[in-house]
């Protein structure tokens, strides 16, 4: 009897003791946890862009279709952002829309527009090269390569068969009959 109670411990102590251990990681150190955003991302350079009279679209196509429109109340769009990262405390961002009809009148929450907003800072940038001044240009180069000519050479350029011809080679094939003038 004694051995059938110790081995029943033995099974029921691991069952009793392992759900127990859940509880212990919750600040292990060296554990990572993964960040955790919820929601639309809101930024001040969207709430900035809002302006009221924009369209229920606009207002979409600015900062995304909204996380909750109450049935009852479809004038009302609420925007909710919530990140909770890793191991430090969660972050909630909330916004609430107000509209007439399908015209934005006024916003509230945790971000406001600014009174006189600069222009947002331009994501594109010009870059000025030089202009590179060449003796050949690449078809020269490459045609140097395989034209076996004195570079002091003259070359003539007939109209007629719209041909060019070295200085030598042109007076051979004139002397010959075969380039009329």
């Amino acid at each position: 009897m004694f051995q059938i109670l110790r081995f029943l411990a033995l099974i029921a102590l691991p069952i009793i003791i392992l759900p127990a251990c859940s509880t212990l990681a919750i600040d292990v150190p060296f554990v990572y946890e993964i960040d955790v955003d919820q929601g639309n991302v809101i930024d001040q350079d969207m709430i900035n862009q809002l302006r009221p009279g924009m369209t229920k679209r606009q207002v979409i196509y600015v900062l995304g279709s909204p996380l909750m429109i109450d049935p009852f109340t479809t004038d009302r769009w609420d925007y909710i952002y919530s990140q909770h990262p890793g191991s430090e405390d969660r972050f909630q961002q909330r916004i609430a829309l107000f509209f007439n009809g399908d015209v934005f009148v006024r916003g509230g929450g945790d971000l406001t527009p600014e009174e006189n907003p600069g222009p947002p800072p331009s994501k594109e940038m010009t870059v000025n090269v030089p202009k590179r001044v060449l003796d050949k240009t690449l078809y020269e180069i490459i045609t140097g390569w395989f034209i076996w000519a004195d570079e002091d050479e003259e070359f003539i350029y007939d109209e007629d068969k719209g041909t060019e011809y070295q200085n030598d080679v042109f007076q051979q094939e004139q002397d010959q009959g075969l380039v009329i003038q």
